[in-house]
């Protein structure tokens, strides 16, 4: 049995211990980063982002956070993540003046970026791989809201199977095929991508998805595909404050 609330709980401290892996396995994946641009494109916002701030909640080592760079490379963009040691990562590598990052879990974000001297409301959110990772999904979104200007965007980049039987099964067979398989080989413990597995199983389907983020107080929500393997797998859910 998957006990998705404990398991979402100790998340974070699982992304800490395979942190030094994960851009190479990630970068295994055809389309990932591919993915990551289509949905950061899609928050709609003018221009190259002049005169925007972004955050990038969930922004793990910064590849949504280096898609948001190269999609709006004159916005200033505020990535956020929970683990310390993802995180950290993230921070090695060389960035634009306008981008900080932020530790805070998506529950406690006000505070982290007060403490930060980070003001909101911003003008745009990205979350990848975020929404399902959260112990209590629907507080979380609620947060995330919360920090958006009056009619600015959020795009929820995630994974969701729940409709079709089809893409469940593909997705089994990639995750026991290739994912737990290569997770094994390269850090010796594959237990964070056993999690990946399951909790893309357990996860909404899309109507579910698109709901709370009404019941968040999101409107003009809906969902685009991504093309690819994961075509039916990997979603962008759109919606604007």
């Amino acid at each position: 049995m998957f006990d998705r609330s404990t398991a979402a709980a100790g998340v974070s401290a699982q992304f800490d211990q395979d942190a030094d892996s994960y851009d190479r396995l990630v970068g295994a994946n055809p389309g990932y980063h591919e993915h990551l641009l289509l949905s950061a494109r899609r928050l709609g916002l003018d221009g190259d982002g002049a005169g925007a701030v972004l955050l990038d909640v969930g922004c793990g080592t910064g590849l949504s956070t280096a898609a948001l760079v190269e999609t709006y490379p004159a916005a200033r963009i505020i990535g956020v993540d929970a683990s310390a040691e993802m995180l950290a990562k993230a921070r090695e590598k060389s960035w634009p003046d306008g981008v900080r990052f932020v530790h805070a879990r998506a529950e406690e974000l006000g505070t982290a970026l007060a403490e930060a001297a980070i003001e909101g409301p911003f003008d745009g959110l990205l979350a990848a791989y975020l929404v399902r990772n959260l112990p209590d999904r629907d507080a979380g979104l609620s947060v995330l809201v919360e920090h958006l200007a009056p009619g600015a965007p959020i795009a929820v980049h995630e994974y969701s199977v729940a409709d079709s039987a089809l893409a469940r099964a593909i997705w089994t067979a990639v995750c026991w095929v290739i994912i737990i398989p290569l997770g094994w080989r390269v850090t010796g413990d594959a237990s964070l991508y056993r999690y990946l597995w399951r909790s893309v199983l357990a996860f909404d389907g899309l109507a579910r998805l698109e709901q709370r983020l009404r019941d968040a107080g999101l409107r003009e929500v809906h969902t685009r595909p991504v093309d690819g393997w994961q075509r039916g797998i990997v979603h962008t859910v759109l919606g604007r404050r």
